[in-house]
């Protein structure tokens, strides 16, 4: 890209993600370059990627987090966007990252906008499931902070549910950034088991402890809060069975706490 302005990496970490990638790659030709950092693919997602015009490298796996701290460091720029192999950046989105990063006067050269006052910035991020971009509930808006500037920001070292800290101001941008994951409802199911299991064990390790009480409360109180409150009902079939996967991992997560503490005594 020739527009003057703050240089802007996007940094993806992936495996076997071949599938997806072209789309996302495509929707990331505003910024400077564009980060792969592959553990293992199978399916020539390193390949692709270098044809797709991305600087691959190829790394073992170190859990969510780390690994995405990781391909942030390999990034050329301090300014780094995040995304995921299935996830794209919507035309919208582009146009306020790009209010941010570059300049307005259009004279080659020049930086006429200051640097961004915020340190980081949030999105929505916009998921399909079932066949439907879901716009209620659980699924959206999603908040997601991905574009930060990674000598203020870094991500957490958390194995799953990773996210982005921040020392400073938060923005918001307009846009989505579109989850179309591929993947069936099996495989999505069995996704939030292996989550689950993490986030129960991550807790655990915090020291924190699991009750009857919560086990039967929380995933009562998702479901009134994302598919009541925040109209998830709004969102069809889709809606209600995101909704209840979600509770249904909750209570996993509290079912799988509570048998390590009775395993403990």
């Amino acid at each position: 890209m020739t527009e003057p302005g703050l240089p802007l990496s996007a940094v993806l970490i992936t495996r076997n993600a071949a599938a997806q990638l072209p789309d996302c790659i495509a929707s990331l030709g505003f910024c400077d370059e564009v980060v792969v950092v592959d553990s293992g693919s199978e399916d020539g997602t390193a390949l692709l990627a270098a044809r797709l015009g991305a600087r691959v490298i190829e790394s073992e796996w170190r859990g969510f987090g780390p690994q995405k701290q990781y391909a942030v460091a390999q990034a050329r720029h301090d300014w780094v966007l995040c995304v995921d192999a299935d996830e794209r950046v919507d035309k919208r989105l582009r146009a306020s990252i790009a209010a941010v990063t570059r300049p307005r006067s259009g004279i080659p050269g020049t930086q006429s906008e200051p640097a961004p006052t915020f340190a980081a910035y949030r999105f929505a991020r916009c998921n399909r499931f079932m066949g439907r971009y879901l716009r209620h509930g659980e699924g959206y808006p999603d908040w997601s902070l991905r574009l930060f500037d990674r000598r203020r920001a870094r991500w957490s070292d958390d194995a799953v549910h990773e996210k982005v800290l921040v020392e400073g101001p938060v923005g918001t941008l307009a846009g989505d950034l579109l989850h179309d994951s591929a993947e069936s409802l099996d495989a999505y199911m069995a996704k939030q088991n292996r989550y689950s299991t993490l986030a129960a064990e991550a807790a655990l390790k915090a020291g924190r402890r699991a009750s009857a009480a919560q086990l039967l409360l929380s995933p009562a109180a998702r479901f009134v809060k994302f598919y009541f409150l925040r109209g998830g009902f709004l969102d069809g079939l889709p809606g209600l069975v995101h909704i209840l996967v979600g509770c249904s991992a909750s209570f996993a997560k509290y079912a799988k706490m509570l048998a390590f503490q009775r395993s403990e005594r």
